[in-house]
């Protein structure tokens, strides 16, 4: 059975589970994870509104809101917002281009009324049953994703919390308010197959930086875990359960023991360099609980890092659900929302500068509505070609396949990029400035290979008019043969960049590039 096969959206069928080390369909076929996370409809961040400090979660913004454009005006913006944020046209497009999934970002005051006691709002879960039907008709699987909790379970803007501390933890009202909505989210949900599955927090208890510590209420983690599953159980014997570690989802101190017999581990990954490193612990971690592992979240990097990262998760038989669908002015998203006009000056109003009339801002806001609607956004085709390793990607040439190579345990970059593959990786003499958070921009390194030496690179989608083509480094010399699925297609000279190489229509095929003759040096594989 292929990777490409268990990425299909043809195993979106019937309730998922996990089973070992695999998560399987209704049918019992392993399926692979693949999607978006709906970030900034039902739980709004600040960063892709471009908003300044002032404006970085929810409650903030909502009252930015009511101060630029008045109070009447925000109580009918905020539900033209969920309107047009997300419609039905935003799932048959994640469909169409070949996700079987996706990741919903739930703000626990869509749902509740922040006032005492358990009081429902049946207009946030009317938005939570349309994009059900919308996805069972798209084929897309539904993870409902507390990403905001009662009293925040992060400690950061990310989860809406008051104050950057997880009160969902300390107190009791929040605490009581988090395992009620849980409890409602599975009697309402025990039926929908299309639910994939409940993840329980999004990335609780950030790391201890300088604020109020909070590392030190893991075992009240461990704790809240064991008793929304208890709760969830009461109702629903079936949906799958994803639980994520502390600090960012990066931790896996959480998994200390088994929390469910159907549940996966849910781990994710920013600004780390995307080899095998990336994933060792969890591999590990998931052998030892025999659990399957899902890359939940990952994003907000370069298309190359995409397309490194996300293929060698699905080599892996990790699943991965890429942040987030759309967002203002970007190209790292599928999606770009085009900024109104004069957004600057609500830019500057939330960084402590001016603030713009009530006219200019009820203009802004209403622009932006518009500018969300998926047809009115700048789409991003290299973003998608990238995750999923398709024509229009390029693949950086030391991001070969693990295990698709053949080398002779040449000295490895200064790095340990690709430590062990046996590969001579070149570094610059000196490198660009560190993004992302990287030790450095493994972006700029090169693949050198000698006689009979060879790397292969898989790519997916191959259609009948897709054709590669090999850029070489400075340096480079020499001749490559270009194989596809063992079959020799071509040789070429390894200097500048190749001409351009058609090949076979193939779902899932393996391009090896092979020196035959001097010293070639790869920098990028073009796919188009």
């Amino acid at each position: 059975m292929t990777t490409a096969e268990k990425l299909s959206r043809n195993r979106v069928d019937g309730f998922l589970r996990a089973e070992g080390r695999e998560i399987v369909n209704g049918k019992g076929e392993p399926i692979l994870l693949s999607g978006w996370g709906l970030g900034n409809w039902l739980l709004c961040e600040g960063y892709m509104w471009k908003a300044g400090p002032r404006a970085d979660r929810p409650r903030r913004i909502e009252q930015v809101v009511r101060e630029l454009a008045g109070s009447d005006y925000a109580k009918t913006f905020w539900p033209r917002f969920r309107k047009n944020y997300i419609r039905r046209e935003d799932i048959l497009r994640m469909a169409e281009l070949g996700y079987n999934s996706l990741r919903l970002p739930i703000g626990w005051r869509v749902l509740m009324e922040d006032e005492p006691g358990i009081r429902w709002r049946e207009d946030g879960f009317r938005l939570i049953d349309d994009l059900l039907d919308w996805c069972e008709e798209a084929k897309l699987y539904v993870f409902l994703d507390l990403h905001g909790a009662p009293g925040g379970q992060t400690g950061a803007n990310i989860d809406d919390c008051v104050d950057d501390f997880p009160r969902l933890f300390t107190d009791r009202e929040s605490w009581d308010k988090a395992i009620a909505l849980w409890g409602e989210l599975a009697r309402r949900y025990q039926n929908r197959w299309i639910v994939g599955g409940y993840d329980l927090l999004n990335e609780p208890l950030r790391p201890d930086d300088g604020r109020k510590p909070c590392q030190y209420l893991l075992p009240k983690l461990r704790d809240f875990y064991i008793a929304a599953i208890a709760e969830i159980r009461k109702y629903d014997k079936v949906h799958m359960l994803s639980i994520e570690g502390s600090s960012w989802s990066t931790d896996p101190a959480v998994f200390c023991r088994d929390y469910d017999d159907n549940m996966v581990i849910h781990f994710h990954r920013y600004a780390v360099l995307p080899d095998m490193g990336a994933y060792r612990e969890w591999l590990e971690l998931s052998q030892r609980w025999n659990k399957p592992l899902w890359l939940g979240e990952s994003g907000e990097n370069t298309t190359e890092w995409f397309a490194a990262l996300y293929p060698l998760a699905a080599k892996l038989g990790i699943g991965y659900n890429v942040w987030p669908w759309k967002k203002m002015e970007c190209c790292n998203s599928p999606y770009s929302v085009r900024a109104p006009k004069n957004w600057e000056k609500f830019t500057a109003y939330t960084s402590g500068g001016e603030r713009p009339s009530y006219e200019e801002a009820q203009a802004m806001l209403d622009e932006y509505l518009e500018n969300m609607l998926l047809e009115n956004c700048v789409e991003n085709p290299v973003v998608s070609a990238s995750v999923r390793r398709e024509p229009g990607c390029a693949v950086l040439a030391v991001d070969f396949d693990e295990g698709g190579c053949h080398g002779f345990n040449k000295i490895q970059a200064i790095s340990g990029y690709r430590k062990g593959s046996g590969m001579e990786i070149i570094e610059p003499e000196s490198l660009p400035e560190k993004r992302f958070g990287f030790d450095c921009c493994w972006d700029a390194f090169s693949l050198a290979l000698s006689p009979e030496e060879y790397a292969e690179y898989t790519f997916y989608g191959v259609k009948a008019d897709t054709a590669v083509s090999i850029e070489f480094a400075e340096g480079s010399s020499g001749r490559v043969e270009l194989l596809q699925d063992g079959e020799s297609l071509s040789e070429l000279a390894a200097i500048g960049t190749s001409r351009k190489i058609t090949l076979t229509p193939a779902d899932q095929t393996c391009l090896r590039i092979r020196c035959s003759a001097g010293r070639p040096i790869l920098a990028r594989i073009h796919c188009k």
